[in-house]
């Protein structure tokens, strides 16, 4: 690991609350930078969420097509969830795999924590592999509506090759999971 002596920390000077939504809220901050000049960082805190990894016993994962109302159109999605208040991501994770898609897992390993949008969000999205799959029954939030199918890593990493699936979230974890379960990493 190289050695880094420069000091590159911004601290903060002042807060204030730009906006508050149900899911976002929104900052600008006044920030001191490491020469001393002040500038304005402006970022969304979010909760966290967690990312599923759902691998049935077949080999093919469980995945989710879901409409997203900011681009308008469907989108091709591991399982996830935001973090309540207090809530553990595990037990988090659980709660989203069940409701979404019915099913239960007796095995879990975590597998990563990545920051998707680092330039002006403070989200972080928390990786699960689940594993010996149990269906029950979907129950899906108050005004969440997807379908649930199931696809092999082969072909939704194809997916990913020709642009059928976009979303981050589900990219990384797709790549995540070739690793890990290819015991590389």
């Amino acid at each position: 690991m190289p050695k880094h002596s420069l000091d590159l920390t911004e601290t903060t000077v002042s807060s204030r609350n730009v906006y508050d939504g149900e899911l976002l809220h929104v900052r600008a901050d006044r920030a001191r930078l490491p020469d001393g000049k002040v500038a304005v960082r402006e970022y969304i805190t979010h909760p966290g969420a967690v990312v599923i990894i759902p691998l049935l016993d077949n080999g093919e994962l469980v995945l989710e097509r879901q409409h997203r109302y900011p681009l308008h159109r469907d989108f091709y999605e591991l399982p996830a969830g935001k973090i309540d208040r207090g809530e553990d991501p595990l037990q988090c994770a659980q709660r989203e795999l069940l409701e979404e898609t019915g099913y239960i897992a007796k095995k879990w390993r975590y597998v990563t924590t990545l920051h998707p949008c680092i330039g002006y969000s403070d989200e972080k999205l928390i990786y699960y592999l689940a594993e010996e799959l149990t269906f029950t029954t979907a129950s899906l939030d108050d005004g969440e509506h997807l379908e649930v199918f199931t696809l092999t890593l082969a072909a939704a990493l194809d997916w990913v090759k020709t642009g059928k699936i976009t979303d981050n979230k589900t990219v990384s974890g797709l790549f995540w999971a070739d690793k890990v379960l290819g015991g590389e990493w």
